[in-house]
């Protein structure tokens, strides 16, 4: 079964040719080397390009392992650029393999790729699995000479697109096993939830503790385990240090727990959103909100327990809006009124996600299920209250199509919403 990523080949065609490293990262194993190896090779073939202008190497395949050293990985591909006029196409996959001997100092992967960019007629495209390391680096350790490109796993669009099934089956399939792709395309549901659990033992916790040198990997997982059964929830590293040593008995402080978050939000395991004052216009800090990168690692993580659909929806949508480029942060609306006394008082209020792109702001509500006028009147009013004229959604649980009542706010299942990009781009 094939598995389509046509939003990322469009992007990635993009800037084909703009003298920058194209830099394609995202957690490992959501689909990073098929999209690079596969899709997007085959594209260029359809373009003319043969095998010979087209340098491929795999760095987490022990088939190259001696091409992790900086200086036999740029040896290797200068060694294939072509010398006739045509372009050189360079693949690599997890780029971060790449590291100079320990303790030797020497020249890192960013110096090989800033060498092979100034090369005539190479266009340089690379994966990795460790935002610090690409995302966040870029800039400077380019130079302004390189674009990211974020990757997901797979979206309900895309899940929907291969699955077959009715809109509300894949739904109600998506929330509980996700769309990290190998999951995706397993049919036996035990492999399944093996392979989802596994990926934390064998590859995310391993990879975090040899990257960051952790020592201890239980800490590691004890705070996976709450972070992922809080997901929407606001937390801070104090709170989460605080529920590990009373309700697990492991001894520890907020400063390491708060390193271990930032490991985990690095290496895509979890995403984290800000605290936005609507009135004040201001961040406020901790404490924050974190969501899953994907709801099947995050059930697997939990053995499937903690099935909370309003929070799985939250998280998706979190998840869908970040990954069509939107900047995201949690709502917060102060008021200030009169209770029953007339004495005044300060109530705040939460709005589930405030949307920014360029200079358009959405604010929008998720609510799994709004059943009846007092559960209405509750979600609608932190978006009335912010004093503004941006546009405001309310998305509901289902597939309940897209409606404007009498102010103006949008209502949406959550199905349509998932499905149909102009609903919030109109």
């Amino acid at each position: 079964m094939e598995i389509k990523r046509d939003d990322y080949l469009e992007e990635i065609k993009a800037v084909m040719h703009n003298g920058l490293v194209k830099v394609i990262t995202g957690i490992r194993r959501c689909g990073k080397s098929y999209f690079l190896f596969t899709i997007f090779k085959n594209y260029l073939k359809s373009l003319g390009v043969d095998d010979a202008q087209i340098v491929s190497v795999q760095l987490d395949d022990d088939d190259f392992e001696e091409l992790r050293s900086p200086k036999a990985l740029s040896k290797y591909v200068k060694d294939r650029i072509l010398a006739d006029g045509r372009n050189t196409y360079v693949l690599i996959d997890e780029i971060q393999e790449c590291k100079p001997p320990k303790g030797n100092g020497g020249i890192t992967f960013y110096d090989v790729l800033n060498s092979l960019m100034k090369k005539k007629g190479v266009d340089i495209y690379v994966t990795g699995s460790n935002s610090e390391m690409l995302s966040e680096d870029i800039a400077t350790n380019f130079r302004d000479r390189g674009t990211a490109i974020r990757m997901w796993p797979l979206s309900f669009s895309e899940y929907y697109g291969i699955g077959g099934k009715e809109k509300s089956d894949a739904w109600e399939d998506y929330l509980v096993w996700g769309g990290m792709p190998l999951a995706v395309l397993e049919m036996r549901q035990r492999a399944r939830e093996a392979y989802l659990r596994g990926l934390f033992d064998e590859v995310y916790f391993a990879d975090i503790v040899e990257r960051y040198n952790l020592k201890d990997d239980t800490l590691l997982g004890r705070i996976c385990d709450v972070m992922a059964s809080s997901i929407g929830g606001l937390t801070s590293p104090n709170r989460l240090a605080n529920t590990i040593m009373t309700e697990m008995g492991i001894k520890t402080n907020s400063h390491t727990v708060g390193d271990y978050m930032e490991c985990f939000r690095k290496s895509f395991l979890f995403e984290k959103a800000e605290r936005w004052n609507v009135k004040g216009r201001k961040y406020l800090g901790s404490p924050v909100k974190y969501y899953a990168e994907d709801t099947g690692l995050r059930n697997a993580r939990l053995n499937f327990r903690q099935m909370e659909r309003t929070h799985l929806m939250e998280n998706v949508i979190y998840c869908e809006l970040c990954r069509r480029g939107y900047a995201v942060d949690v709502g917060v609306v102060d008021t200030v009124g009169k209770d029953a006394s007339g004495k005044s008082v300060r109530r705040t209020y939460e709005i589930d996600f405030v949307v920014n792109s360029g200079f358009r702001r959405i604010y929008l509500q998720s609510a799994f299920n709004i059943s009846g006028e007092d559960k209405m009147n509750q979600e609608l009013r932190p978006l009335r209250m912010t004093g503004d004229f941006f546009q405001k959604i309310v998305v509901t649980g289902g597939n309940e199509r897209p409606w404007a009542d009498e102010n103006g706010i949008l209502h949406t299942g959550v199905i349509p919403f998932l499905l149909d990009k102009s609903i919030i781009e109109a």
